[in-house]
């Protein structure tokens, strides 16, 4: 048998220092996150003047207090809003931006690249510019109030994001795949529910995981759009526990801000492979 060969020092010292770097950056990184949970147990005392990460008197009461901070209206109520919102953005970019981009990844139609270029040249355009005409448009429909103008355009592949990366990502599915599908007698309808959307899972899972951050931790769109309290999603309710006198209610606010973040930490963490994989065959990590 052979020796177990020895790892040399200046390897040894070279991989401490890495795994060092590493946990600086962590707790970097992990810190706010940990104050926030921290500051959320703590009174109002303690809070004005204890900067230390973990409360020494806790006081969960903040969590009792923030869930019914608005009279006559749970937060429970800002939750469901939000969640219905966002699952219904979901459903609709990955519907929309699917089938968009299998036109422009697979089918062969005149102007496709010259659409394609147009639709690429969207992300230039920043969204605020867009704010007054929607609004305008919006209101003549009457769907101010009501998540109609939040949910209806992506109906129409209205994100050139999501649309880009899944073209991406069919371009990288063999197009031997579609010949054969073909010879099968399969139509361009049978191809792409049978060869392209089984494939397309990743693309898929990447589109609605960001989708539904995005749309959670949306605030400027939905205060536009959604001005009655009972239509508030989560972000808006947070700016309650802020008086027009500027007072906040702060150990009760964090309190709702950590319960906000559980819903997208979930998600994240159910597709989180699903998600890796899809970054990594979608050209986003280049």
């Amino acid at each position: 048998m052979s020796a177990v060969t020895a790892v040399p020092p200046r390897r040894r010292v070279a991989g401490f220092v890495r795994v060092a770097v590493l946990v600086v950056v962590l707790a970097v990184v992990l810190y706010p996150l940990l104050w926030v949970l921290g500051s959320s147990l703590k009174s109002p005392t303690e809070l004005a003047s204890n900067l230390s990460v973990w409360p020494s008197d806790l006081t969960p009461s903040n969590y009792s207090t923030g869930w019914n901070y608005i009279e006559d209206l749970s937060f429970g109520r800002f939750f469901l809003n939000s969640t219905m919102i966002a699952l219904a953005t979901v459903v609709a970019n990955a519907v929309s931006c699917l089938l968009t981009a299998y036109a422009f990844a697979r089918l062969r139609f005149r102007g496709r690249n010259i659409w394609f270029a147009l639709m690429i040249g969207t992300l230039l355009l920043p969204g605020h510019v867009l704010i007054i005409p929607q609004y305008v448009l919006f209101n003549e429909f009457d769907w101010v109030d009501t998540p109609l103008p939040l949910i209806v355009p992506k109906l129409l592949a209205t994100e050139a994001f999501f649309v880009f990366l899944m073209v991406q990502f069919m371009r990288g599915i063999p197009r031997d795949l579609d010949d054969a599908a073909r010879i099968d007698g399969c139509t361009p309808y049978g191809v792409f529910r049978h060869v392209i959307l089984p494939l397309s899972r990743p693309a898929l899972v990447t589109t609605a995981i960001f989708s539904f951050i995005w749309t959670w931790n949306d605030f400027f769109t939905q205060l536009v759009y959604l001005p009655s309290p009972e239509s508030y999603t989560v972000p808006i309710g947070l700016r309650l526990f802020v008086d027009s006198g500027g007072q906040t209610s702060l150990g009760p606010m964090l309190a709702m801000s950590v319960l906000s973040l559980a819903p997208v930490f979930l998600f994240f963490l159910a597709f989180q492979r699903l998600l890796v994989q899809g970054i990594n065959t979608t050209g986003l990590k280049g």
